[in-house]
């Protein structure tokens, strides 16, 4: 099953955790350092549109890109401006800033794949415009989620998600288990299952799919703060630049 179809329509309840506001500012500072303090910004990967949409009360005028229509749908109702495939996608002119988060990039399984999306980013980026991207690391692959079974319950939906790593093509395979409640019967809960698939990348292969995609590099920090990434970082944050087209 495609993923995120079936798990759309529950996915900001188990992504409650994630601290959405937070981001928006740790985006905006980037943003502000680089002088984007409105304007046109394009977001990769937007899900259900969380981040989108905070990035826009903050003053940008913000642009959706999702693989997954479903997911899309949820972010229509959220007033995203629009919603294509993020190995695709088109844009009418340029934008001032690109932002992923909520590792999307490693739903992009292949180095030529990935180069095909940055060099995209690239060319819709302004001259200088900046792209800001967090990735999970492969030791959050190998070390945190390895073999784990990670189960949640909710009164209105609960999960089951089982990883597999496979650490000779750095690939983590999700096994997704949905249980949801019935809207029609309150005692009737409805079981779906999905696979996932991410790739685990390390920061040089992440460096040289930038600069190969015509993009420069930057910096890269242990997530969403200022600090180097380390060994045991489970996700890291980069910032790249356009540098000509």
């Amino acid at each position: 099953m495609e993923a995120y179809t079936s798990f759309a329509e529950v996915y900001d309840t188990f992504m409650d955790n994630v601290p959405y506001e937070e981001w928006a500012d740790y985006l905006q500072n980037i943003l502000r350092e680089y002088d984007i303090f409105d304007g046109l910004v394009l977001e990769l990967g937007c899900g259900t549109g969380n981040m989108t949409e905070l990035l826009a009360k903050k003053g940008y005028d913000m642009i959706g890109v999702d693989n997954s229509e479903p997911m899309l749908e949820l972010a229509m109702e959220k007033r995203i401006k629009s919603g294509q495939d993020m190995q695709s996608f088109e844009l009418y002119g340029t934008v001032k800033a690109v932002v992923s988060i909520c590792d999307s990039i490693n739903y992009i399984k292949d180095d030529a794949e990935l180069t095909e999306v940055f060099k995209l980013v690239n060319n819709y980026l302004d001259p200088q415009g900046i792209f800001i991207f967090d990735f999970n690391t492969e030791y959050k692959y190998r070390e945190i989620l390895g073999e784990r079974v990670i189960a949640e319950e909710r009164e209105e939906c609960s999960f089951i998600w089982e990883n597999d790593y496979r650490a000779e093509d750095k690939m983590n395979e999700y096994q997704l288990t949905l249980f949801v409640q019935s809207q029609e019967d309150p005692d009737l809960y409805r079981r779906y299952q999905e696979i996932h698939q991410q790739k685990a990348y390390t920061l040089e292969k992440i460096k040289t799919l930038i600069e190969k995609a015509g993009l420069r590099y930057v910096a890269a920090y242990d997530a969403y703060t200022k600090k180097a990434p380390m060994y045991t970082s489970g996700r890291i944050c980069v910032i790249a630049q356009e540098y000509g087209k």
